[in-house]
């Protein structure tokens, strides 16, 4: 006889955004113990957002605890990393299920993360994964369209690849050719492709971020990213707090800290789109 699955809770959250159909959508799973990881693929397959969180109280319940298991899942792969969905998760934590925790601790493969309250949103402790010099490899910048050399740089821990573009006008005419991303076999172990560059007024800087090796063609916010950029701008603006703006076609705005101790506090907002629960 097939074994029941507890009720599983599901929300889909956009993230980095005061708007419903901005940010970066995540569905958040609310589950009760450890699922196998073959199904939570599937589930996130079945989803097909850039991300979903499967979060597991630890020291209590939904309500009353202050720790957690978190991963995160693209629709054909678990990831080391995700910001938007990890301020998703803790966005429903805080103000749908009402946990009254000052902060909260998510256990995941990149280590203890934080996310607490913010007066206009929720902020999120996470390590900086600074980029190095590398150089391109063969086929991203004829991939990405763009013609002329870049320099770039790579985050093995964030196993994201930096190039920085020379206007913001430059990261928005950006048309990749996917299916040519995908034939580039040796990319250094990076899983995904940083653009960026100053921004438009009143940001700081801007970037898109592509993931065709991870099922995600262009992700609309990715917090992850971030991690990386916080670094890499603090040594060219001489400063460490940044307003950025992801310029997808949905668009984000986060809020990014370079805090002491090789971390990284970036913050935003969200809005709840769907609440549901998994029929398993």
């Amino acid at each position: 006889m097939k074994r029941k699955v507890p009720r599983i809770l599901i929300f889909q959250v956009d993230a980095f955004t005061d708007r419903l159909f901005c940010g970066n959508p995540a569905a958040v799973c609310l589950v009760h113990g450890p699922l196998p990881a073959r199904l939570m693929q599937q589930v996130a397959a079945e989803m097909n957002l850039s991300e979903t969180a499967f979060l597991i109280p630890l020291n209590g319940n939904f309500r009353t605890a202050s720790e957690f298991r978190i991963r995160w899942f693209t629709p054909i792969t678990e990831v080391p990393l995700c910001g938007h969905a990890t301020l998703a998760a803790a966005s429903v934590v805080f103000s749908e299920i009402g946990n009254s925790s000052p902060t909260l601790f998510f256990e995941s493969r990149s280590g203890r993360l934080t996310a607490c309250q913010e007066p206009e949103g929720w902020a999120l402790d996470f390590p900086s994964n600074p980029p190095h010099p590398c150089e391109v490899p063969k086929g991203i910048l004829d991939g990405l369209g763009i013609k002329d050399p870049l320099p770039a740089f790579l985050s093995e821990e964030a196993e994201m690849l930096l190039l920085q573009m020379g206007s913001y006008k430059e990261v928005l005419d950006i048309s990749p050719d996917f299916p040519l991303l995908l034939s580039v076999k040796n990319r250094l172990g990076a899983q995904g492709v940083i653009v960026t560059a100053s921004g438009p007024e009143g940001f700081d800087f801007c970037s898109r971020y592509f993931g065709p090796w991870e099922g995600l063609n262009e992700d609309p916010v990715t917090g992850s990213a971030h991690t990386v950029l916080a670094p890499y701008w603090h040594k060219i603006l001489g400063k460490s707090d940044f307003l950025a703006l992801q310029a997808s076609r949905r668009t984000g705005v986060l809020r990014v800290r370079l805090v002491p101790g090789g971390r990284v506090r970036i913050s935003g907002k969200t809005r709840i789109f769907l609440k549901g629960i998994l029929c398993l």
